[in-house]
């Protein structure tokens, strides 16, 4: 019987390593696996065992990555110990050296950094480019391009990634796609079931939910999780069993979250419109029927003081991250995209006065007034 979003997450369960009926899967805190004979070890290789080392493969990593899989709507999925890591292992299972990547230039600074310096180090060039610009897409394209890679919500400024044009581009020049969902995460937006080829989570955010995880997960098809799972062993980026189960126990409530999370960030950005000394205010209107996310970016008008603003926010902590229950801020320039050069923070929009807010739970009248008091202690 098909299940709703909101009853899958909470029924989910790695069923075949449950013999004792728990009513969650155990924490299977082991290094490794033991076995009776060098045959029954033998039969680990063959397929006919699951697990060896937990490096190599575990019972709550394996239940996180088809958790996140199933709720994407795809076959497979490998959990990983960073959104980085699930991010460079979904791209090592398409490109190797000698490849070329088209990747949208207003991503994460941390991936952007990925493509830009480590895969460059291992033979493989990156192009970044406006996304919003579909011409631009298709001139990056060479002859050894093997993937476009974007984020179907761009970190910080909100883009919302033209899906069906991105699979549409794939398709007219043989070529894999990817985007790490992070922001929008599977509960407003599948992109592997609209045809993106890998989809990548960092798990440390809405998934995890809480502030207490830091794991990555990717999904695609079968053949290309067999590939991005062998990266994950062989690089040492598997997830600890204890931060899986951590994790799938945030995805529980992933929808009641979102749906508070979103309604707040809503209203919160309705508010911010109003203010003359914001400049201007990033929050996405049309991602999903369910809601539009719970991130809104700002930039304060020149007359604010950014450290004023910064130190005068009371209950709202100042954070490097995003996602968990309470309201939190960031500073892109001096954070997520300080690695990036003066003209690429230019090029997308980051300057001194933008901030990235990440709305919590909180009753949202609460997180309207104390942003309120943070703006006009700053002029």
């Amino acid at each position: 019987m098909d299940q709703s979003f909101e009853t899958k997450i909470v029924h989910h369960s790695l069923k075949k390593t449950n013999h004792i009926r728990s009513k969650t899967t155990p924490i299977f805190q082991t290094s490794a696996f033991t076995f009776s004979s060098l045959e029954e070890l033998e039969g680990f290789y063959q397929g006919d065992e699951s697990y060896l080392y937990s490096r190599t493969g575990n019972p709550n990593t394996d239940e996180l990555g088809q958790m996140v899989a199933n709720l994407e709507g795809a076959p497979s999925g490998v959990a990983t110990s960073s959104g980085l890591s699930a991010i460079l292992a979904g791209l090592l299972s398409v490109v190797s050296s000698g490849d070329h990547i088209v990747a949208a230039e207003d991503i994460y600074g941390g991936t952007h950094h990925l493509l830009k310096e480590e895969l460059k180090n291992l033979g493989i060039e990156t192009s970044f480019v406006n996304f919003a610009d579909q011409t631009a897409i298709r001139d990056a394209i060479l002859e050894n391009t093997k993937l476009l890679y974007s984020e179907t919500v761009t970190n910080p400024f909100l883009r919302v990634e033209q899906i069906d044009t991105l699979v549409k581009l794939g398709k007219d020049y043989n070529l894999y796609t990817m985007v790490d969902n992070t922001f929008a995460t599977p509960y407003l937006l599948n992109p592997y079931q609209e045809g993106i080829d890998i989809v990548a989570h960092s798990a440390t955010k809405y998934l995890g939910g809480h502030s207490d995880v830091t794991a990555g997960v990717v999904v695609g098809s079968e053949e290309l999780m067999t590939k991005a799972r062998q990266k994950v062993v062989n690089l040492g980026s598997n997830l600890s069993s204890f931060e899986a189960w951590l994790t799938c126990r945030g995805i529980k409530t992933l929808a009641l979250r979102m749906e508070r999370q979103s309604a707040n960030a809503k209203q919160l950005a309705d508010a911010l419109y109003q203010n003359s000394n914001i400049k201007k205010v990033y929050y996405p209107t049309d991602l999903s029927s369910k809601g539009n996310g719970a991130i809104v970016t700002i930039e304060l008008a020149d007359t604010c003081d950014i450290h004023r603003f910064f130190s005068s926010l009371g209950w709202v902590k100042i954070v490097p991250t995003l996602a968990g229950v309470e309201t939190t801020v960031s500073y892109p320039l001096g954070t997520s995209h300080r690695a990036l050069s003066l003209e690429e923070q230019q090029n997308i929009g980051i300057n001194q006065q933008v901030v990235r807010i990440s709305i919590g739970i909180e009753d949202a009248e609460d997180i309207i007034k104390q942003f309120d008091e943070a703006i006009h202690a700053s002029i």
